[in-house]
Order: structure tokens, then C-alpha cells, then sequence
């Protein structure tokens, strides 16, 4: 099975690469306006692209930082681990034009699913591409649960292998926006 090349974003404001396999989660349930959101159809994995305000009383790494703690306090993580940070080098984004500055972050969070009571760890890298022209961080996060859970939405097939870092790269990297007004008058 082949990534899907090209795949429109937030109403073809943006597009990008997605992995083989990818479910767009707005087929199934409503998402926020600002969220675009992919499982695996097979594993428990899922991709999360965000267009979120500025925030910009953090820079650099800290900004990063800011991002994957929030999302831990939005999911009610009981720990917050960050494992790694780095910088993305801005010439291997389709946005470099309009990043002024990109973050990959890796790291653990504990979180129970809304059905279940136990927490477990679940393993984020999150990109955060930061947009100040336009007054936009941009989060992508891959959120990659322990590997012996299996989606509840079907086990049809078995062949399809779990993504990897490379995949949550490339969408990363192949993230391109085609319509700036989505951000609002500038």
C-alpha cells in the first residue's frame, strides 16, 4: 500500500503526504475546525495536524517544550516525560518559505484512553512549525500507543504494518500550504 501523496488539509488550504493506511477521523466522528486527525487502520497509532494560536512568549526549544506539555494537561497525562528535542532544518520543509523556525520533540506521556482506567504510556513525537507572518503554530503529533493494543475499528487487515518515524517525516516535511487565506485577513 502506497502513502497517499497530495492529500488536502484543513478544506485544501494545505496538503501532504500521508502514511499508507491513514482513516481521516472526520469520516467517523466531528473534529475541531482547527485539527485535522488520522488513525491507522490496524493499530492503535494516530496523526494529528493543528493549526493553533502563536504563542509567543516561548521560543526555540522551549516552544516545544510549551506544546507538548499543553497537550499532556488537554489529555489529562498523569507524567510528562520530553525524551528529546531538535531543531528541523528549515531547507527540508515544503514550508520553509513561511517557518521561521521548526521543533521535533519526542517524548512520553501517560494517558488512559476515555474508556479505559488504566494509564498508559504512550510514546509522542510532535513537529511544531512555527508561522508568526500568520500568527500560527503549526503542530503535526504522532502518537504512537504501546504495540500490543489493537484498534477497535477492525482487524481486516493484518498486513498493514505500523507507521514509523519516516512516515510522521514525510508528512512533516511534505506539509504544504496553498491557501493562506485560512489564517484570516493578514
Amino acid at each position: 500500500m502506497e502513502p497517499t501523496r497530495d492529500y488536502p488539509l484543513f478544506g485544501g488550504a494545505f496538503s501532504a503526504t500521508l502514511p499508507p493506511g491513514a482513516i481521516d477521523i472526520s469520516d467517523l466522528r466531528p473534529v475541531p475546525d482547527n485539527q485535522e486527525i488520522f488513525c491507522h487502520r490496524v493499530t492503535d497509532q494516530s496523526l494529528i495536524v493543528e493549526l493553533l494560536e502563536l504563542q509567543a512568549h516561548v521560543r526555540g526549544e522551549a516552544a516545544a517544550r510549551y506544546h507538548f506539555e499543553d497537550v499532556g494537561g488537554v489529555q489529562e497525562a498523569t507524567a510528562v516525560q520530553v525524551e528529546a528535542v531538535q531543531p528541523i532544518l528549515l531547507e527540508s520543509l515544503a514550508l520553509r518559505g513561511c517557518c521561521e523556525e521548526a521543533w521535533v520533540l519526542s517524548g512520553k506521556q501517560q494517558v488512559a484512553k476515555e474508556c479505559q482506567q488504566v494509564a498508559k504510556d504512550v510514546t509522542l513525537h510532535q513537529a511544531l512549525l512555527r508561522l508568526p507572518q500568520y500568527q500560527t503554530d503549526l503542530l503535526l503529533t504522532f502518537n504512537q500507543p504501546p504495540p500490543d493494543n489493537r484498534s477497535s475499528l477492525g482487524t481486516d487487515d493484518l498486513s498493514l504494518p505500523p507507521w514509523s518515524l519516516g512516515d510522521f517525516e514525510q508528512l512533516v516535511t511534505s506539509l504544504t500550504l496553498h491557501d493562506p487565506n485560512i489564517f484570516g485577513p493578514q
